[in-house]
């Protein structure tokens, strides 16, 4: 296959844990006789930086010329106070929006190896795996009107939670087709006991579920959803959830996997005429400036990005299963970064990397 991959290292750590995903991606590519085209772009607060906004207009050809993008972090300290059109994350609103990618699937899954590095009960959290399934265009982070206005006693902000019926629909046959692939089980999370917002949301999802007679559906309010995160976390299967509550949620079950550095995720969009999804693929962490430069952040949240952009916008599922197979080997090895709290001395970011990438050379001769 021919594959076109945009690169959006971002800021912080995202340089770094970037670098290693596309050693991975590269060894992938080449090992399946693939013929990969690479470009990169700016995006987030390097792209102010450089041009005065998050998300140039050469960064969005960019991306909607390649197959698929990947994005390691945005988001730096020093623009904590600035106006929001001058915040990194606008550049990362941005391109979902450019690229109309409108679901964000969150796998969520305890290793063995990572076990006691979650702060739950052993118990609790082994045999974990779900996806969190997050609505990505609608909701407070898109509505409108909104905006502060007014001073003294009179200043006000107004953010507005919009969604349209044919936006729940398309995410939720999202949750449901991969519910059949799955433990065919979708949790619908909401909070329609006060929101009418989400008195639509479970209306429709309702709906588009009576089409889905094989897979089970339940309803579950927002904030016992994030109890039963921490109390049950293996009646999950797949999670559907609008778009700020998932964000919070999808952040907690980063706990079940023992580190915000393990979880990647993958911002999925209308296929394409080969039958692939439009996608957006980045780890969940955020850009940790306090450690960037140093070597020592988890890259294999990005690495599993990796791993989802083979998958969904490739086709490729064996590639997937290799490189989540190649992961899971390095945990078992003990060559993981101090976030994982290794019984030796940590690897470093560089270091992992190379593991993953001898993991799977090594699974290829054993083959």
């Amino acid at each position: 296959m021919n594959l076109s991959v945009l690169i959006l290292p971002g800021d912080g750590i995202g340089v770094e844990v970037t670098r290693e995903a596309v050693k991975v991606l590269r060894h992938v590519a080449e090992a399946g006789g693939h013929k990969l085209s690479l470009n990169e772009g700016l995006l987030g607060g390097i792209a102010i930086h450089r041009t005065g906004t998050p998300f140039p207009e050469e960064t969005r050809q960019l991306a909607l010329g390649a197959d698929a993008t990947l994005l390691g972090a945005v988001g730096l300290p020093e623009f904590d106070n600035a106006p929001p059109e001058k915040r990194p994350e606008r550049g990362l609103l941005g391109i979902r929006k450019a690229l109309e990618v409108y679901a964000n699937l969150r796998p969520v899954r305890s290793y063995k190896a990572l076990i006691d590095s979650s702060p739950l009960k052993n118990e609790l959290v082994d045999g974990t795996d779900m996806i969190i399934v997050r609505e990505l265009t609608g909701g407070l982070y898109y509505g409108t009107p909104r905006g502060i206005s007014g001073t003294g006693a009179e200043e006000r902000a107004v953010n507005t939670m919009v969604y349209t019926r044919a936006e729940i629909e398309r995410v939720a046959h999202m949750a449901f087709q991969l519910a059949r692939k799955r433990r065919r089980k979708v949790t619908s999370v909401d909070k329609s006991n006060v929101l009418e917002n989400s008195q639509l949301w479970r209306r429709v999802v309702t709906e588009v579920a009576a089409g889905y007679p094989d897979v089970m559906l339940d309803h579950v309010l927002v904030d016992n959803c994030a109890m039963q995160l921490v109390l049950s976390p293996k009646r999950f299967d797949v999670v559907l959830t609008e778009n700020l509550f998932g964000d919070i949620l999808s952040d907690e079950g980063a706990v079940l996997a023992g580190s915000i550095g393990m979880l990647p995720s993958a911002s999925i969009g209308a296929k394409r005429p080969s039958g692939a999804w439009t996608g957006l693929y980045e780890p969940v962490h955020g850009s940790a400036p306090d450690i960037a430069g140093q070597n020592k952040a988890n890259p294999l949240g990005a690495i599993g990005s990796v791993a989802a952009m083979f998958e969904y916008s490739f086709g490729l599922a064996e590639d997937a299963r290799r490189i989540y197979g190649a992961i899971e080997e390095v945990l078992n090895s003990g060559r993981v970064t101090a976030d994982l709290k290794p019984a030796g001395k940590p690897a470093q970011t560089s270091e992992v990397g190379d593991a993953v990438c001898a993991a799977l050379s090594a699974r290829a001769v054993s083959a």
